[in-house]
């Protein structure tokens, strides 16, 4: 069987996402590889280099997965992005880079659909999401409402420093975890601040324990 270039098996990877995703490929200093989706395209060129503020750029920042909504002062157009450092031993030798279209600029709000209406929630109060019978259910202390996004696309849109997903079926908000309980499997539950417990999965937990420090 022929061997795959580079560039054709970026290619192959890039038909496995939607139209909407765009993909870049960089070394520490510079992109190697891009591909734009038909829905969004910074413009990024092979040889072009990293700039600052980039979610590439914070990717080598933090050493580890970065996803977060990027607004329109570092490229001229707001996107969401998901970048994975890759290591050669122990160094980082560069960056993998999913680029998704921003359809509007940076929230701070989640506006989920009330019975009369619909109610914007700053993301300070959510305590949790929930997807339950096909739906994305938000909690705040006092109020429940419900969202037509998908659970992962609010992975892209909340802030990641606050918002850690922990289940398939929950993302929770760090500042309203009252205690972690060690529970079968490697795994763990959260008891929330307002009593509610939620589970950290197996395929989560290692993840969940990097990222807050324990």
């Amino acid at each position: 069987m022929e061997k795959f270039t580079i560039d054709s098996l970026l290619n192959v990877f890039g038909e496995l996402f939607s139209d909407e995703v765009s993909i870049a490929v960089s070394n520490t200093k510079e992109y190697i590889y891009y591909r734009p989706s038909k829905r969004i395209d910074l413009k990024i060129s092979a040889g072009d280099p990293i700039k600052k503020g980039t979610i590439t750029d914070k990717a080598f920042s933090t050493g580890q997965k970065v996803s977060e909504f990027i607004d329109r002062n570092v490229f001229g157009i707001p996107y969401h992005g998901m970048a994975v450092p890759y290591f050669e031993g122990n160094a980082i030798v560069g960056c993998v880079t999913a680029i998704y279209p921003a359809l509007t600029e940076g929230k701070s709000v989640i506006t989920v659909k009330t019975l009369d209406g619909w109610k914007p929630i700053p993301f300070a109060d959510v305590m949790f999401l929930e997807v339950r019978d096909r739906k994305t259910y938000v909690f705040t202390d006092k109020f429940t409402g419900v969202h037509n996004k998908a659970l992962q696309q609010f992975e892209y849109i909340l802030p990641r420093e606050t918002f850690i997903r922990c289940h398939r079926s929950f993302i929770v908000n760090v500042h309203h975890i009252k205690e972690i309980y060690p529970d079968t499997h490697s795994t763990f539950v959260l008891e929330m601040k307002n009593g509610t417990s939620i589970p950290v999965s197996q395929s989560y937990s290692s993840y969940f324990r990097k990222l807050l420090g324990f």
